[in-house]
């Protein structure tokens, strides 16, 4: 047995990636994509008929140039989701725009039309999770479309402030990002490596994971962004892993065993004190989060960038 089947006994495996064939090859039950990804897919000659589509349907229905490219933009990412979903059997996560992660309404608007845009497609919205970053106004987006039924995955999570936060808000799911916390530590403290059980992107998911349990908490927890095979070992146990093609081979090619490292039954006995989480105190803690007021930012930057950047594309192709 490979040290990835293993795995996939103690923890739902959701495979990073918005290409269709490293999906088909390893077998999630769920998929997640961003801005990032979607954009690196689109080069690839095979899905070309997926990008088409899109703009087909822009300038069908868009009303104005901007209207027009936003409209393609949205589109390019359902209709990934929906090739996904033809593949895994369970969910496929949906980013909104970067660029709306400090607006509650831009957020509203942006997820419900995703949702529409599958639905005119055959696919309910049960199926699908919709990715917001994990600031005060994301959460906020949040509760709001978990009380609609509509199902939210919180993405560039570094902190406990935000993991509380989430799921003080109901939210379905969370993305802490385990390696780009490493980055940050690595950096900071100018270490080449840490031991997988002292790695700090570990240690921080393995707190929100005890934490969630220990007081009851439904919102699910999916360790992302990995570094390397001992991060994702390390996190055997977590309710979700998503994890890129590259340590999927690397898993299925590794005999052995995942031992168990995330149980839930020993949490009740943990020293931990509940926090309360409101506005004040989220962007409070945050603030003091010099990692976690970094590496948010950054992360918001990045995905802001990509999503231009398939615009810029999507441009010259129109």
């Amino acid at each position: 047995m490979s040290k990835l089947e293993d795995l996939k006994k103690k923890t739902v495996i959701v495979a990073d990636t918005g290409e269709i064939e490293e999906i088909k090859k390893y077998k999630p039950t769920d998929a997640t994509t961003n801005p990032s990804l979607i954009l690196k897919a689109s080069q690839i000659e095979e899905y070309k008929p997926i990008i088409q589509d899109a703009i087909d349907y822009g300038k069908k229905h868009g009303k104005s140039e901007k209207d027009t490219l936003d409209l393609i933009i949205t589109k390019v990412f359902v209709n990934f989701g929906a090739e996904i979903l033809k593949i895994v059997p369970g969910r496929v996560s949906t980013e909104v725009d970067a660029r709306l992660s400090y607006d509650v309404e831009g957020s509203l608007k942006k997820a419900k039309q995703y949702i529409a845009l599958y639905k005119e497609m055959g696919i309910e919205k049960e199926r699908i999770l919709i990715k917001l970053a994990s600031t005060w106004e994301g959460i906020l987006a949040a509760k709001e479309l978990e009380k609609e039924g509509i199902h939210c995955n919180m993405t560039l999570m570094f902190s406990m402030a935000q993991a509380i936060g989430c799921a003080e808000a109901n939210a379905t799911l969370i993305s802490p990002f385990v390696g780009r916390i490493f980055d940050w530590f690595k950096k900071a403290e100018g270490r080449e490596s840490y031991p997988s059980d002292e790695d700090p992107g570990v240690l921080s998911v393995t707190s929100i994971f005890n934490y969630y349990k220990k007081f009851g908490y439904k919102t699910q927890i999916m360790g992302a962004s990995f570094r390397n095979i001992g991060e994702i070992l390390e996190l055997s146990g977590c309710d979700l892993l998503t994890i890129a093609p590259t340590l999927l081979k690397e898993l299925s090619e590794q005999d052995g065993e995942a031992p168990l490292k995330l149980d839930a039954s020993k949490t009740k006995d943990l020293p931990l004190e509940k926090i309360n989480v409101d506005e004040k105190t989220f962007r409070w803690l945050l603030n003091e989060d010099a990692m976690a007021t970094e590496k948010l930012a950054e992360g918001i930057r990045n995905f802001a960038k990509d999503t231009v950047k398939l615009e810029t594309w999507i441009k010259e192709h129109l």
